[in-house]
């Protein structure tokens, strides 16, 4: 009969304990956990992008339902332990549920530190540490303008970041004179500081909170000096506390935090503690990777395999702080006897500093460029003697040789023990071997099969490094053979081609053809499914609303607020006191509280109610306006200049073979976003030269330009050809862009497709094949005649039948 155990605390070091004894002997144990929160086991480390809305709660998700279910694991979310009875071996759930235990394992983790100062149980005042304080925080910031973190150390940091990108105005609070001053030294910090300050975020250092004022809500601090400020949102970072109120109760010996000795056992021998509850060797630990090294020993005594001892661990901390790369490891403030090495460079955002005694690694601090910090950290766990490279160990790992290679000699000249995933713990060792074995050739499947970079992400080009050095050229950053998404094994080209070679004409009939694994798909593969058949039987097909983005089901662009912006169209940017009139008209009649002229020469109307879009664009319409498209995968903008009508400049009718590309390609359904531009001249005024297909217009004709893009990644166009008339840039846009809507994947930009495919393949088709270019061109003139014909009848119908209302597919 198997032997019982309880687990008290759901997060990352307890299922990981789980996880590993699983892995040593299934059937060991009927297991139950108990966990405070209603979520199951997530990634707390992953926060902070929830936050700052880079992923939503379910992209950080660890183990689902299904993962317990699978397992025998009975679980009880949502339903905290308030006592655990150790005469009888049971625990005690707040709902009354109780719970028999042979073993009982503790990973009741920490609390958030509250500054007990006068005012700090108003409302508006939380801590930063689960989900429901994120919900909080957003909350707020779409309610309120000005918040304050209290701590400038990572995690109040990353909530100021967070709360940053929601648009609240935000100031640091730290009691210190540098930021993050237990992973930093104050030139690091320094560079942290400026570099955080030229993206908006306030500071005031040195500065000692004693009152928060207000009402029942905050209102505002009160600091030390006498001084204050505003605050409609106060978030307090300034540590964490082991959450050990449960254990105390019931009698387990605790300091600190849980005593533990070496194989992880309390002093009552039934019950067991891992995670930042536990006190080893005199220290509590909040970084994952310990933790989790506690986890697999933990797991190695509970299936009584008693070999293993925990002995404490040497940290390093590898971190991306609001997308700064930083890492630090070891004491890296110097002592006496002590030399540093440093190497800087403020142009550049580079700072290297090594702390060195005896010719040995003592600590490391990095900034900017954190390659090497696994080498570095190696080298100090291992007491190293570098005296044989100390001239060069700055430059990093590549220069002991094969320079050439960069990143990937750097990681592949690590030994098989040095670690790459600091969160979980994972060796290159490992990463290679199941590479190898199990034939690994993505990042995905490397993150599936070892977990490593499957926590904060910081360890990824590492990663990607060691996949490159091991597979060589098999290896792809973005292969065209992943899987379009966990509902298949196929890929984008092999749904594409089936889709092509088969006639396939609706989802059910691609997924049957295909063998999905899901009967109807996922919000991954259902919008791409509906664009490639879209794309592909432009004439048959019928668009499914139900697969679209709300954004484009709604016409309007939803933003944070949960209202929408609506965009009319202004072919070319050109408008007339007519449309101006007609725009205002309508603002007024639904209160539109904001206007604003956009970068793609329009005119943006925000904050319109998700009731009022079908009646509104109805008006717009019989003003004679059409979409914009501000918010769908298609045509976007044409930008113009003015061109030769009214610049001294110009060498061509810019503003109007603008208009012209406009009335063709509005409306065409695309991969991703796409925009155009036209210059009049080569000073460039429209910018064509950063758009997915701009026009360069010079005396003897036309320049067409394709690939380009003005975002994040900046990409300078590659030039297609040059042309002599405008109906000649009129039939290499359409096969251009005809050519890029059959083959690219869904919600690849046309950039990373050209570099995909090659710029002459490209050239082969659409410039020296007229035969081809001419079809490419007649398909997409098919298309658009459907794109264009009366959209918002379809829109009113589709609010009728009730498809107006947003499905769980993010915009």
């Amino acid at each position: 009969m198997k032997e019982k155990l309880v687990l008290i605390g759901n997060g990352m070091a307890g299922v990981r304990t789980l996880e590993e004894l699983l892995k040593l002997d299934a059937d060991k144990y009927d297991i139950t956990v108990f966990g405070a929160e209603p979520w199951t086991n997530y990634n707390r480390i992953m926060l902070s992008p929830v936050l700052a809305g880079e992923k939503t709660v379910e992209d950080i998700i660890l183990n689902d339902r299904a993962w317990y279910e699978e397992n025998g694991i009975t679980l009880h979310t949502g339903d905290p332990v308030v006592e655990i009875n150790r005469v009888r071996r049971v625990v005690i759930s707040e709902s009354g549920v109780e719970a028999p235990y042979d073993r009982l394992l503790l990973a009741t983790g920490s609390n958030p530190f509250i500054i007990p100062v006068p005012g700090a149980d108003k409302e508006g005042v939380i801590g930063f540490r689960d989900i429901a304080d994120v919900e909080s925080m957003l909350a707020a910031a779409r309610t309120y303008k000005k918040a304050v973190v209290i701590g400038g150390g990572l995690l109040g940091l990353e909530a100021a970041n967070g709360l940053m990108k929601n648009g609240m105005d935000v100031t640091v609070v730290h009691l210190m004179d540098r930021l993050m001053e237990r992973q930093l030294d104050a030139p690091a910090a320094a560079l942290l500081k400026a570099s955080l300050e030229e993206r908006g975020m306030k500071f005031l250092m040195e500065t000692s909170t004693s009152e928060v004022l207000g009402d029942q809500r905050v209102a505002g601090l009160r600091f030390a000096d006498g001084s204050e400020i505003e605050a409609d949102l106060v978030v307090m970072a300034v540590g964490i506390r082991p959450n050990i109120e449960l254990a105390q109760k019931a009698g387990i010996y605790c300091e600190k935090g849980v005593l533990v000795n070496d194989t992880m056992q309390t002093y009552d021998p039934r019950v067991y503690a891992v995670g930042e509850c536990v006190q080893h060797r005199n220290v509590c630990y909040g970084l994952v990777a310990p933790l989790f090294e506690q986890a697999k020993v933990a797991a190695n005594h509970l299936v009584e395999m008693g070999i293993a001892r925990y002995e404490g661990s040497i940290t390093s901390t590898k971190l991306k702080v609001t997308g700064i790369d930083l890492f630090s490891a070891g004491e890296f403030m110097e002592g006496e006897g002590d030399e540093t090495l440093v190497l800087q460079d403020p142009a550049e955002g580079v700072y290297k500093k090594l702390v060195i005694r005896d010719n040995r690694i003592k600590g490391a601090v990095l900034y900017g460029d954190t390659m090497d910090g696994t080498w570095y950290f190696q080298l100090l766990r291992e007491g190293t003697d570098i005296s044989a490279f100390r001239n060069t160990i700055l430059f990093g790992q590549h220069d002991l040789g094969d320079a050439g290679h960069g990143d990937v000699a750097r990681v592949a000249n690590l030994p098989d023990d040095a670690e790459i995933c600091g969160c979980n713990g994972v060796c290159k060792g490992e990463i290679v071997d199941a590479i190898v074995k199990k034939g690994l050739f993505t990042l995905d499947e490397v993150r599936s099969h070892t977990k490593a970079s499957a926590s904060c992400g910081s360890c990824t080009g590492l990663v990607e490094a060691l996949l490159a050095s091991t597979v060589g050229e098999g290896y792809d950053a973005a292969p065209s053979k992943k899987a379009l998404c966990k509902c298949t094994e196929h890929s984008h080209d092999e749904v594409i081609a089936a889709i092509r070679d088969q006639g396939l004409k609706s989802i059910p009939a691609v997924m049957e053809f295909l063998n999905w694994k899901t009967p109807d798909g996922c919000a991954t593969c259902r919008p791409a499914l509906n664009y490639y058949l879209l794309a592909r039987w432009p004439e048959e097909y019928q668009d499914d609303p139900r697969s679209r983005f709300i954004n484009e089901r709604a016409h309007g662009n939803i933003q944070k607020d949960g209202t929408y912006s609506v965009v009319p169209r202004m072919f070319g940017g050109l408008c007339t006191p007519h449309d101006l009139r007609a725009i205002a008209d309508v603002a007024e009649k639904y209160q539109v509280p904001e206007m604003k002229v956009t970068g793609g020469q329009r005119i943006d109307l925000f904050g319109v109610k998700k009731e009022d879009l079908p009646q509104m664009w109805k008006d717009l319409v019989d003003a004679g306006f059409v979409s914009g498209h501000a918010y769908g995968k298609a045509l976007r903008t044409v930008k113009t200049c003015v061109g030769k009508s009214w610049c001294r400049f110009g060498t061509q009718d810019s503003t109007g073979l603008g208009v012209k590309l406009e009335e063709l390609t509005w409306g065409s359904w695309m991969p991703h976003k796409f925009k155009m531009a036209v210059s009049g001249c080569p000073r460039n005024c429209a910018e064509a030269t950063i758009k997915d297909f701009g026009v360069v217009c010079v005396d003897s004709g036309y320049e067409l330009h394709i690939g380009g893009n003005g975002g994040i990644k900046v990409r300078v166009t590659d030039l297609l050809c040059k042309v002599d008339t405008e109906e000649e840039v009129l039939e290499y846009s359409g096969a251009f862009i005809q050519k890029y809507r059959e083959e690219a994947h869904y919600l690849e930009r046309t950039a990373p497709w050209v570099e995909r495919v090659g710029l002459q393949y490209i050239k082969d088709c659409v410039v020296d094949d007229p035969a081809e270019r001419k079809a490419l061109y007649e398909r997409f003139l098919i298309s658009q005649k459907v794109a264009q014909q009366d959209p918002w009848k379809k829109l009113a119908e589709a609010d009728d039948k009730n498809e107006f209302i947003p499905l769980k597919i993010s915009a």
